[in-house]
């Protein structure tokens, strides 16, 4: 029997790796967890429904692309499963009725996979409750096939009206300003309340024993404790991040992205908050660099998520395939010249099409299998941190 789950940072060589879909992305009914409201896209709040067609094949054409650049150079690559609920229909518990589902594009989010674990993530909206059952399937199949996976699941959460702050999107979008949206950021005080602990993978980065894990509008304390409880049991060990000028922080690969073992960007637009993860760095001989302004202007009618009548730093979310190769959305120039000049050797993706949906190259992958073992990278901690 076969080791296939294997994945302990976010740069050793690649062998397998779970790739997203764009069909059944929804624009999601209004939830305690999140507004959308896009009336120059037909979708005003509170209307919801799928994408439009156009947009899927177009991103369909961009993501099989990315597929065929994995192969060739070397790694197999396996597509998500598409559950018919996601496609427009209501779902329920015995709490809540929700009138459709997110969308199975951004496969990062919903799962941790760390080392020969897999670590189902309680997710933080009702949308998505049940979007862990289009992986199932591959958790299933790897579980009889290799002897060596460890599979658990995060509590899973029950998302009654306890778990939200009541009228927190009104407020954000009609009662605060800026300077009080943004001083509520550094207390990490969102629209999540500590009511049960709850998290998206995708608000991890993975550096071999050091996970770098921030709070944000998808993670709240009491889920960053779980993680960094059940973490410190298995011997590794977790550190909290915020990330400044940023009211509405929604998972950490726009703005901590380690390309190797020594080489780090980070956001200089969205810097982090904690002097002790650049103490952390410089301690133990990394370079944190910070990564060239995005270029690409972005101008879509219907998305999930960012800026896209203008530049977003979705431009930093990159995928590597090993230490010295790495994916990025071939529009943002500037950060392909950077990295490369860096040392990187970069393989430009369009994936402008996609990234709509709710993500980038990043968000759209779940690496399942990477050469190498269990290193640590940060020998030399920060006391406290």
């Amino acid at each position: 029997m076969a080791k296939i789950v294997n994945s302990w940072n976010e740069w050793d060589p690649l062998n397998l790796v779970i790739v997203g879909r764009p069909e059944g992305t929804n624009m999601p009914a209004p939830e305690p967890a999140w507004w959308y409201d896009r009336p120059e896209g037909d979708y005003p709040l509170p209307t919801y429904g799928p994408f439009p067609q156009e947009m899927i094949d177009k991103a369909n054409e961009q993501m099989n692309y990315f597929v065929s650049r994995i192969e060739k150079r070397g790694a197999k690559v396996e597509r998500i499963t598409i559950e018919p609920f996601m496609m427009n229909q209501p779902v329920s518990t015995p709490d809540w009725v929700q009138l459709n589902c997110h969308g199975v594009n951004n496969v990062r989010d919903v799962t941790m996979v760390h080392g020969n674990m897999v670590i189902e993530a309680t997710t933080v909206r009702r949308s998505r409750w049940y979007e862990y059952l289009n992986l199932r399937s591959f958790w299933e199949q790897y579980f009889r096939e290799d002897p060596e996976m460890v599979w658990f699941a995060a509590p899973k959460p029950r998302l009654t009206d306890k778990s939200y702050v009541k009228n927190y999107y009104y407020y954000f979008h009609n009662v605060w300003s800026d300077e009080e949206k943004l001083e509520k950021a550094r207390r990490s005080e969102f629209q999540l309340t500590e009511h049960e602990p709850l998290w998206d993978a995708a608000d991890a980065m993975r550096f071999g024993k050091d996970v770098f894990h921030q709070i944000s509008t998808v993670t709240n304390k009491a889920g960053f404790d779980w993680l960094k409880r059940q973490y410190a049991a298995l011997g590794l060990r977790m550190h909290h991040v915020t990330f400044d000028n940023c009211p509405h922080p929604w998972h950490i690969d726009c703005n901590l992205v380690p390309m190797n073992a020594g080489l780090c960007m980070y956001n200089p637009f969205w810097i982090p908050l904690q002097k002790e993860l650049f103490e952390l760095f410089k301690i133990n001989d990394w370079e944190l660099i910070p990564a060239a302004q995005p270029t690409h202007v972005h101008k879509n009618r219907v998305y999930l998520t960012g800026m896209y009548e203008g530049t977003s730093w979705i431009s930093m979310n990159t995928f590597s395939f090993d230490p010295k190769t790495v994916f990025v959305e071939a529009h943002e120039t500037a950060y392909c010249e950077q990295l490369s000049k860096l040392g990187m050797e970069v393989d430009p993706i369009p994936y402008e099409c996609v990234i709509p949906f709710g993500g980038a190259l990043h968000c759209t992958t779940l690496d399942i299998n990477r050469t190498g073992g269990l290193e640590d990278y940060f020998p030399n901690q920060v006391a406290g941190y």
